[in-house]
């Protein structure tokens, strides 16, 4: 099997829309990557923009002038679709679907949540929440694919364990709608040895949900240990995951193809000299 090289390596990072779609994707070009990540609305807010036709017509040119891969849009962190309180229940449903919608008709082609946080009431009644709020918003007639992220187990999260992933997915009425997106920084903190044991964890991942299933990774060092079930993110190389297994993630075969997306505590220009690292330690 062929391995990701420098040459056909889809990537890019989070980036900032608060200068609007057309800077943003300007931006990408210039930081020399093809694909990118946005909120889709204010990541702890309720707010968004609307965009009028012209912005649009130029966002969708540059993408696609420019040979972007995949666009991921992500979910408000506010958004806890697991909850039993009403009313955080009902900001997280109606989130879902407006984003969906939203997103959707940006021509954006995933969008990826934090799965949330039962807060008490058991895993499984938190994925029954997870699951009818996801069918109120997915139609099926869409053509975004709403991701589950990885998750790193702290707190009452769900989504640690790809077997909560599966079970969600497994319960929804559209799950052809429904992918995976998997964060290395979580899945490490979360007990996956992505450094030992990365065939393995494909191999686990394989089995219990299928890698035609992975959408996107989110490409993050971790500043915690192994098994922390801590989220904290650090530059590619500069945690406690380390550069040459995240470089193994990047080339391993059975991932060619699927973009990454860096979300390293760093500004436009370290993110640049970033993917400039990568791409130079690929060749």
């Amino acid at each position: 099997m062929e391995k990701t090289t420098a040459e056909n390596l889809v990537i890019g990072t989070h980036m900032s829309i608060a200068a609007g779609l057309e800077k943003t994707a300007k931006n990408v070009v210039k930081m020399e990557a093809n694909t990118m990540q946005i909120f889709s609305r204010n990541p702890r807010g309720s707010t968004y923009k609307t965009y009028s036709d012209e912005e649009v017509q130029k966002f969708q040119e540059i993408r696609r002038g420019n040979g972007f891969g995949p666009i991921l849009a992500h979910a408000p962190y506010t958004m806890n679709l697991a909850s039993e309180k009403e009313s955080v229940y009902e900001f997280a449903c109606t989130v879902i679907r407006e984003d969906i919608r939203r997103m959707d008709a940006l021509e954006i082609e995933n969008l990826v949540f934090h799965p949330g946080s039962h807060t008490g009431i058991g895993v499984e009644a938190g994925i029954q929440n997870i699951i009818a709020g996801l069918n109120q918003a997915i139609t099926g007639q869409e053509k975004i694919c709403v991701l589950l992220e990885t998750m790193s187990g702290k707190g009452t999260e769900i989504g640690a364990k790809f077997e909560e992933l599966k079970a969600i997915r497994d319960g929804v009425l559209h799950p052809e709608r429904i992918g995976i997106c998997l964060d290395t920084c979580h899945v490490y903190a979360a007990g996956y040895d992505i450094v030992e044991n990365l065939d393995g964890v494909l191999e686990e991942f394989d089995r219990i949900l299928g890698l035609d299933l992975l959408r996107a990774i989110h490409l993050n060092d971790s500043m915690m240990p192994f098994d922390s079930h801590k989220d904290r993110h650090a530059v590619i190389g500069g945690g406690e995951i380390g550069m040459d297994p995240l470089l193994r993630v990047i080339r391993h075969p059975r991932l060619r193809g699927i973009p990454f997306y860096l979300e390293t505590p760093l500004d436009d220009r370290g993110h640049k000299e970033e993917i400039a690292k990568i791409k130079s330690l690929l060749k």
